[in-house]
């Protein structure tokens, strides 16, 4: 029995968190057992790492901020990820190896090819059923956090066009691999945005072998 793995992508500020929390009550009113994660954090090991790369102080240099990460998914895939997904679950994760790629690769100006192929060693191959791109443009994001009235954290808080970055290679991973991603506009309301989550979702659920109340 395998289950399925579910992820939602985007830039700080995209609504990433609110969808997460309407699929997973989504998924649960259709008896599914749902997992829901992030990274970095996830397990205990993984919330060290957030603090650190996340909310230290310090200067991080590129190389080990992308290494710390990885770090991170390598638990996490292993002690949580895949055996909720060989239980027959389906797990919700806010974050993924897209990320890595858009934020240390382009974000942090790395090779985006050694970023991916480091992320794929360290999750053991392991690729979303579906990725759920949140796409939000860089300002009306910073207005938004800028809203919340929130201490921004490491990366939230670098300038427009590290996010402007980031934003542009995300949309660059969802051309490459359209069958995997789904791309929304994260401008519009909350409902609107989870009804079209919803319909993509639905399909995948139904021809999946997750775990649901009988």
């Amino acid at each position: 029995m395998t289950g399925l793995f579910i992820t939602l992508e985007g830039g700080d500020g995209a609504g990433k968190t609110t969808q997460a929390e309407l699929l997973e009550s989504w998924l649960a009113a259709q008896g599914c057992t749902v997992v829901r994660t992030r990274e970095p954090g996830g397990t205990d090991i993984g919330n060290e790492v957030r603090e650190i790369v996340l909310h230290s102080r310090g200067h991080i240099a590129p190389r080990a901020e992308a290494l710390l990460y990885a770090a991170d998914r390598a638990h996490h895939i292993s002690t949580k990820v895949r055996p909720a997904l060989e239980r027959g679950e389906v797990v919700v994760q806010d974050r993924y190896l897209d990320s890595s790629v858009a934020y240390q690769g382009a974000g942090r100006v790395l090779d985006a090819g050694e970023i991916r192929e480091l992320s794929l060693w360290a999750a053991e191959g392991l690729l979303p059923d579906l990725t759920i791109l949140l796409d939000l443009d860089e300002d009306a994001a910073r207005a938004r956090l800028d809203g919340a009235n929130k201490r921004f954290d490491r990366l939230e808080a670098e300038k427009s066009d590290f996010h402007r970055r980031v934003r542009e290679a995300f949309l660059a991973l969802a051309r490459n691999e359209p069958d995997r991603f789904l791309v929304v506009d994260a401008a519009r309301d909350a409902e609107t945005i989870a009804a079209e989550v919803r319909e993509r979702v639905a399909p995948l659920l139904a021809a999946s072998d997750t775990t649901r109340a009988r």
